[in-house]
């Protein structure tokens, strides 16, 4: 009996970012080893020609098969990685080939589901498969994808997005969280947690989790809500209301508000709600604390409450959050 196997296709072409090619076929390999199921997946790489190809890092890489091959194939699953170029001035931009646009549209056309990593989502939304949909990239484009595209409703927060048979994963590594999101729909939940367990990856994130951690977060604002930012995370265990922050900052209430939504995009209550689920992430990732304690250091007050905003921001429960993300600790 002949072995079929799902066949994944991941556009190859110069500048392409090395990890978002490379990581997937190792996640995908691992599922055949810890899996019974002698199908598997199929990986290749497909080009415009067989040529090397030079990617972002500089590193050379062959193609299997050219675009025209793949094309005559029976696709499961295409993955479509993306390239950036940076300006003077150290801006980030996604880099959109008009002839590789048309390669994904015809090759989406023989695909049972397509994904995009990283920038990736630039290619898919040119090629108009991200139409009306809600879809993710790269944080540092994210700005790019929705003036281009403002028929798309871009969330730069997730790792991923699933719409229908589309899936948008977000920067670099996320390609890993992507790829262990397929194993999942394809093979179950206890398969994918096995491959990232041989992945020494000591969480598989979620959708919902945020690419990144607010107090690292990368944005231009003025020394004002800098002093602010620091000052509610030295404090991040009180009360901070607009009142107290308002005459931190000597400004009236209504005009910290509008300091908050012109320059971080959202309220005070916001923003402040977002650092105590980042602080209480770390402790529930990194302690033993019960959830009394983590609500209380991190300002939240009773666990209620703590529940509903990691509801809210993450669609689970602290304790969920804790049992799936809990770094080990040895000794």
């Amino acid at each position: 009996m002949d072995i079929v196997r799902r066949l994944v296709v991941i556009v190859l072409f110069d500048g392409v970012d090395l990890l978002d090619v490379t990581g997937p076929p190792e996640v995908f390999s691992l599922a055949r080893r810890e899996t019974d199921d002698a199908a598997g997946y199929e990986v290749v790489l497909a080009a415009e020609t067989l040529e090397p190809v030079t990617t972002g890092a500089g590193v050379r890489i062959l193609p299997d098969l050219t675009f025209e091959e793949a094309a005559g194939r029976s696709i499961d699953t295409l993955i479509v990685p993306g390239s950036v170029e940076v300006d003077s001035e150290r801006r980030v931009h996604a880099i959109v080939d008009p002839e590789l646009v048309e390669r994904v549209k015809t090759l989406a056309a023989r695909t049972r589901r397509t994904t995009s990593v990283c920038v990736g989502a630039h290619l898919l939304a040119a090629a108009g498969l991200l139409d009306g949909k809600r879809a993710t990239t790269h944080w540092s484009t994210a700005r790019q994808l929705a003036a281009d595209h403002p028929e798309i409703e871009v969330d730069a927060d997730p790792i991923f997005i699933r719409e229908g048979d589309v899936w948008t994963g977000a920067g670099i590594s996320a390609c890993l969280d992507l790829s262990l999101a397929l194993i999942a729909d394809d093979l179950g939940e206890a398969i994918a947690l096995r491959v990232a367990r041989q992945l020494v990856m000591y969480l598989k994130r979620q959708s919902g989790q945020s690419q990144f951690s607010v107090p690292l977060e990368q944005i231009s604002t003025t020394r004002r809500i800098e002093d602010l930012r620091h000052h509610i995370l030295r404090n991040i265990g009180l009360q901070l209301t607009v009142v107290d922050l308002a005459a931190y900052a000597h400004v009236s209430d209504r005009h910290l508000t509008r300091i908050f939504k012109t320059e971080l995009g959202m309220t005070p209550h916001a923003y402040i709600e977002s650092v105590r689920v980042e602080k209480a992430r770390n402790e529930l990732e990194s302690s033993d604390a019960t959830l009394e304690r983590v609500a209380t250091v991190c300002g939240f007050g009773t666990v209620d409450t703590l529940v509903r905003a990691f509801r809210r921001r993450l669609n689970v429960t602290p304790t969920e959050y804790r049992s799936r993300f809990r770094s080990v600790r040895t000794g």
